[in-house]
């Protein structure tokens, strides 16, 4: 079983911003505020949270192949 990845690179579909952050490992988050240009971005339909809709990396559940939290 590979090692999870806790840091995800989301980029803002908005302004194009790119921001490392640390995803929660006990919860999934639904909303984020770009830092550059304040738009508060929601996971797309079928995504559970922010980081599997717009991270380098999914979130911390659907790595590991486990059922994430409903959105």
């Amino acid at each position: 079983m590979s090692a999870v990845i806790l840091e995800s690179t989301i980029t803002c579909p908005h302004c194009g911003h790119a921001e490392t952050e640390t995803m929660p490992t006990d919860a999934c988050q639904f909303f984020y505020d770009c830092k550059a240009c304040g738009a508060l971005l929601k996971p797309k339909k079928g995504d559970c949270c922010v980081f599997c809709s717009y991270g380098s990396v999914k979130c911390p559940p659907i790595q590991q192949h486990k059922s994430c939290c409903s959105g």
